[in-house]
């Protein structure tokens, strides 16, 4: 039995440049974390006395004889991706629900390929879980998303990340003093807009004309080094939020699809209630609102906001982790014993059934 802990992520700068289509020309970089809130997969060899070959648990339940009738798609890609072969039972338990901008898309997928490596007595890295990861969602499946994603839920922590013209990543954690780090996660607040949307329909609607949208992007990018300058520099932190507001505003101007009355709505009673900046936390249209509030407001902005859920959080930073592997009975060596010797005794049998 084993099971993966995944966080999700929290964007604050860079989005947008982390789409290929974008880096490969220009670079990209971005600023994010992740938080205590995951994606947890349960997987196990399943026991040859079913029906079934394959049980795949999540909104819904699968049940199937082979990888390709699989209907979810990550779990289908990325079991063929791997080669495998075995019977699998599958569960998926998540904190935060899908299609939210916390990209809970590729912590599922990250997640599922570190449960499935250590299933097979692997041990990935996490830069290989982020690639592996990357060529699922953008080659096999064809999703039009960004390669930030991936290597938050693989690292975890709070990251600057950087994407090079010739498809390098580079993740450098960004170090802060104890301090800094607790008044910046003092000043964030996140609420649920009860908007669901695909990520990838609203990144369609600027990436692929993403050459028009030369001008947000570049200053997008440059948003990321200012804030990393505010939070190194012993900066007043208050300027973290007002650049968030900047941002968002820019981020705005890629596609109408972006936000949407709704969300403008919750967005300017928050800041008349005293946040100073905020942002959807994924590529846009709805999810969750992430709200920048010096502490003395925060009473205010849960007021303005009564009808939507707030989540509270800390960051996290151990990414992508097994946090249970436990022996199983390797079924598939027992019978290739009993067909290939014929004086097996049953203690020799039973010795089976420890670590597979």
């Amino acid at each position: 039995m084993i099971i993966s802990r995944t966080p999700y992520r929290i964007s604050f700068f860079g989005g947008g440049t982390d789409y290929p289509a974008w880096y490969r020309q220009h670079g990209g970089a971005v600023l994010a974390c992740t938080i205590d809130k995951y994606c947890y997969l349960t997987c196990r060899y399943l026991p040859p006395f079913f029906e079934h070959r394959f049980r795949v648990v999540y909104r819904e339940i699968e049940t199937c004889q082979t990888v390709a009738e699989i209907r979810h798609p990550s779990v289908r890609a990325t079991l063929q991706s791997m080669g495998f072969d075995r019977g699998l039972e599958l569960h998926h338990d998540g904190d935060l629900p899908a299609r939210s901008g916390m990209g809970t898309s590729s912590a599922f997928t990250v997640g599922l390929l570190h449960a499935i490596h250590a299933l097979k007595g692997e041990m990935p890295t996490k830069m290989q879980l982020a690639l592996e990861s990357i060529h699922i969602e953008q080659h096999l499946l064809q999703e039009t998303v960004g390669s930030q994603d991936q290597v938050m839920a693989a690292y975890g922590g709070l990251r600057h990340v950087r994407f090079g013209t010739d498809g390098s990543i580079s993740v450098e954690p960004v170090i802060l003093p104890p301090e800094r780090l607790a008044e910046l996660q003092n000043h964030l607040m996140l609420f649920y807009t009860g908007i669901r949307r695909t990520s990838s329909d609203i990144a369609k609607s600027y990436v692929e004309q993403i050459g028009e949208r030369e001008r947000q992007l570049h200053v997008l990018a440059e948003l990321v080094e200012e804030s990393l300058d505010i939070l190194t520099s012993g900066t007043d932190i208050r300027a973290f939020g007002d650049l968030l507001h900047e941002g968002w505003q820019i981020k705005r101007q890629l596609s109408p699809r972006v936000s949407n009355n709704r969300v403008d709505s919750l967005y300017e009673r928050a800041r008349a209630a005293g946040a100073l900046g905020g942002k959807l936390t994924g590529a846009g249209g709805g999810g969750f609102l992430l709200l920048f509030v010096p502490p003395e407001k925060r009473t205010s902005v849960l007021q303005a906001l009564d009808r939507q859920i707030h989540v509270p959080f800390h960051f996290e930073k151990a990414g992508s982790q097994i946090i249970c592997n436990e022996p199983g009975v390797d079924y598939q060596e027992i019978e290739e014993i009993r067909r290939t010797q014929t004086n097996v005794t049953f203690d020799e049998l039973d010795a089976l059934a420890l670590p597979v």
